[in-house]
């Protein structure tokens, strides 16, 4: 939970994203909760608690942000980042709720500081101007060079790589300019050779967000306004960063890569997805201070070894044992204060080693085995300890390979027959052809019966949200894959018969 010592009108300084400094304070706690929101504050250098008296809530009002309070409330299983130092506390203003309903990390308020302060610095005003307008413009067209597609001229996110209905020729030059239509696009997604990529987005700084699948050898987007980035390609070997980029996400990549970003990556989130034991962290990034590993059933610490700035770790094991090798490497990172576990199946109570440096671990999804001994390690040593998913064992081992084991927690009942369901699609899909009788009409069955039991789920538990819709796609369509049928036919399937 978080820390007892946390009070309303605490007050914490926030190294943020762009080598700065800012502020937050707490209006309020509430059991597992609490809120806090953004001053209006930003320097070079670390302020006192007598320069923040007085000083105005933090209120949003870049891009579509209509001026409320950067206010939210946070859950314990969020760490106070290792980059917030707490300075004392303040009254809190007048007329700020104790309590917020919106619901985010830490970093989030930090997050908050930085997008303010760059849409009030450094965008141009026409870029601002555009972007307001286009809230009541209705529809564009916009022609990259392969005929011309409309769109809402408020569309905030792009798919030029082919697999949306935008088109771009195939070869030869590309229509940039066909972004000046689109002036509230934000994010990108691309593939392949640049093609003049990199300078488009020079000439569009509303652009804050780039996804781009089968790069180039050589990645150059200094240049660019970019703050959020995520590359993959077999052949990339050199990518360089923006300054003011803080989120990378890498798919994992040969040990060849080298990356040049601002202060050797100080300042960047880093995620590795696609991580698996054999996984490193990429040349020039060894001032990485946060870093995600997103990957297979076995990871190892060691990709993470020679990251000496370290603070913060998450790991999350997309497939079982959810297993920790090499533990021992974390041993010699002296700023290690935060490590998260999502899905540590085969983690034990012994897997880590004495860290002096760690204030918080927190494991979402785990053997409920080993808690007792896990709480016993941590009991007294000023580590808190949160823990959420601790499953039976007899029933994980029926269920460590079920995609949708993690549905019960939250809710036992609508979970288990979730899994169930699950299981009895895989049962039928999984019989060889000639058992089903050469029958392809068989797995469609099985495929629609899936989907038929999870809109009976969501009907009685209402447990199906954005995320759980995600993954209930993503299930389907690896078994309609290993059912043999074409993906846009899954697809369409997918859409027709669910009603959550």
């Amino acid at each position: 939970m978080v820390d007892r010592a946390v009070r309303s009108g605490d007050v914490a300084v926030m190294r943020l994203s762009d080598g700065g400094f800012g502020a937050c304070q707490v209006t309020g706690v509430e059991g597992r909760v609490t809120s806090v929101y953004a001053l209006r504050w930003h320097s070079v250098d670390r302020p006192g608690l007598g320069e923040l008296r007085g000083v105005e809530p933090l209120k949003l009002d870049h891009h579509a942000h209509d001026g409320r309070l950067a206010h939210v409330s946070i859950g314990s299983w969020h760490a106070v980042p290792p980059g917030f130092t707490w300075i004392g506390t303040l009254p809190v203003p007048e007329g700020v709720p104790a309590l917020s309903n919106t619901y985010s990390g830490w970093q989030s308020l930090a997050d908050d500081v930085v997008r303010q302060r760059r849409w009030d610095r450094e965008l141009p005003e026409a870029v601002k101007s555009a972007y307001r307008a286009a809230a009541t413009r209705g529809q564009a067209d916009a022609d990259f060079g392969a005929g011309p597609v409309t769109l809402g001229a408020a569309t905030p996110r792009l798919d030029l790589s082919g697999e949306g209905p935008m088109r771009v020729p195939s070869s030869g030059p590309v229509q940039w300019s066909a972004l000046d239509q689109l002036p509230r696009c934000t994010a990108l997604t691309w593939a392949g050779p640049e093609r003049g990529l990199a300078r488009a987005l020079a000439d569009h700084s509303i652009v804050s967000s780039l996804t781009w699948r089968d790069a180039p050898p050589v990645v150059d987007l200094t240049d660019t306004g970019l703050q959020h980035l995520s590359l993959a390609g077999a052949d990339v070997r050199e990518v360089r960063l923006s300054r003011g980029l803080h989120g990378l996400e890498l798919a994992s990549q040969d040990r060849g890569l080298v990356v040049y970003a601002a202060d050797d990556g100080r300042w960047l989130h880093l995620t590795l997805t696609g991580a698996d034991a054999g996984t490193t962290v990429p040349a020039g990034l060894h001032g990485v201070r946060e870093v995600a590993l997103d990957g297979s059933g076995t990871m190892s610490a060691a990709a993470v070894e020679k990251l000496k700035e370290l603070e913060s770790l998450r790991i999350f094991w997309r497939k079982p044992p959810g297993r920790l090798v090499d533990a021992a490497a974390l041993a010699s990172l002296t700023h290690l204060a935060v490590i998260e576990f999502v899905d540590g199946y085969g983690l034990d109570a012994d897997t880590l080693p004495e860290l002096p440096s760690l204030t918080q671990l927190s494991i979402s999804g785990l053997r409920r085995s080993i808690v007792p001994a896990l709480k016993a390690r941590y009991r007294g040593t000023g580590v808190r300890l949160v823990i959420e998913g601790a499953k039976p064992d007899t029933w994980l081992a029926a269920n460590l390979n079920n995609p949708f084991r993690d549905w019960v927690d939250d809710d036992a009942r609508g979970g288990a027959a979730a899994c169930k369901a699950y299981a009895s699609a895989v049962r039928t899909i999984d019989k060889p052809l000639q058992d089903r009788g050469g029958r392809a009409d068989e797995a469609e069955a099985a495929l629609r019966k899936l989907v038929e039991a999870l809109n009976s789920i969501d009907q009685k538990y209402e447990i199906i949200d954005t995320l759980r819709r995600e993954e209930a796609f993503d299930v389907f369509m690896e078994l309609a894959a290993r059912a043999e049928v074409p993906a846009l036919l899954a697809d369409q399937w997918f859409d027709e018969w669910r009603d959550f």
